[in-house]
């Protein structure tokens, strides 16, 4: 049977990223994304509806992501989706969580003069976006996910 996890997504920074390393010098970020939705209902009102999820960047993109990217901004992200499970240490129950690993994403902004933001991102910092939204991606290696030992990641 064929497969298929793709996500394209592109909201607002709910938070700044939060910016980590593993021991091993891993850089991992971790961000939420608000995504809005407006429609008319069938009574004629307006209405909205705001979708929260969690992002996971890993490597380069997570150093760029952590540097450029702030609370508020717009950016589009393209992963996969992924299913954390656990067991809750507190009342033993088992927990779970959908949430998305980055494989590329784009400034959706040009945040000229913003406070903290270049005018310019570095070549780095664009390599890692993909420029037009309608463009298709290049094919580069998807960063496998780190095991997710209490070790390993230091948050």
């Amino acid at each position: 049977m064929a497969s298929f996890n793709k996500v394209i997504l592109a909201g607002n920074l709910t938070r700044d990223p939060d910016l980590r390393y593993t021991p091993k010098g891993m850089a991992i970020a971790k961000l939420g994304l608000a995504i809005n939705r407006n429609w008319t209902g069938e009574d004629g009102q307006k209405r909205e509806e705001v979708t929260y999820v969690d992002v996971d960047a890993f490597g380069k993109q997570a150093e760029v992501i952590g540097q450029y990217l702030r609370k508020g901004r717009p950016v589009l992200i393209e992963g996969r989706l992924k299913l954390d499970q656990w067991d809750d240490k507190q009342t033993g129950q088992k927990r779970s969580r959908l949430g998305v690993v980055l494989e590329s994403f784009s400034f959706l902004d040009s945040n000229r003069g913003a406070e903290g933001a270049p005018e310019n991102p570095p070549p780095a910092a664009r390599g890692t976006s993909q420029g037009k939204v309608g463009a298709p991606p290049p094919a580069p290696a998807a960063p496998e996910t780190p095991a997710q030992e209490e070790d390993d990641v230091p948050f």
